[in-house]
């Protein structure tokens, strides 16, 4: 199969071209001489049915790639309710709040939905409980966590946010007062 879509015609590039040396340009050359064909060669069938099958995220980073895709993709509402139904089953963190419009993607990617399409690019929902696996290339454990956020138990693994800071903060003189009053009742 693979023989047969290298040696396969190019179909984007049907004219005649001014240069008869020259490769078109939907072939890549490979190290070895032998040209490869490249994803926007496929046919637009093929698009289709691979941007079918995308989630939301993927599919939306698939149309903003360049104007075909734009075109083609479609990331409508069903697309996006499909998304938001796999992430509450996947007990998944939801938008919820108000803001969240499924008329276009400009305004379905106001508040929250960024946020969380972030921590997916860089899979911090992965492995999030017990044999969720990753959830970007769907396979049982998630390559891109490090080794050492494997061995460390997920309660040590506590991100601090603003609140928790504000509350380290106003430890720190309870502490020093503690200290004191140690000291002054010796």
């Amino acid at each position: 199969m693979a023989a047969f879509l290298r040696s396969r015609r190019p179909t984007s590039g049907s004219g005649p071209t001014d240069n008869p040396g020259a490769k078109s340009s939907a072939l890549t050359a490979v190290d070895d001489g032998e040209p490869r064909l490249s994803f926007m060669a496929l046919p637009t069938e093929i698009h289709l049915a691979i941007s079918k099958m995308l989630i939301y995220p993927d599919a939306l980073s698939l149309k903003h790639t360049n104007s075909h895709f734009y075109s083609l993709v479609d990331t409508g509402v069903n697309l996006k309710v499909e998304w938001l139904v796999e992430r509450r089953s996947l007990h998944l963190e939801c938008p919820n709040d108000r803001r969240c419009d499924l008329g276009s993607d400009l305004r379905f990617c106001r508040g929250s939905v960024p946020l969380l399409m972030q921590r997916r690019r860089e899979h911090v929902e992965c492995e999030s409980r017990p044999g969720l696996g990753c959830l970007v290339y769907g396979t049982r454990m998630c390559s891109h966590r490090s080794a050492i956020s494997r061995r460390i138990p997920r309660w040590l693994q506590v991100k601090l946010t603003v609140e928790l800071w504000w509350i380290l903060l106003a430890l720190v003189p309870l502490f020093f007062c503690w200290l004191w009053l140690a000291e002054f009742l010796r």
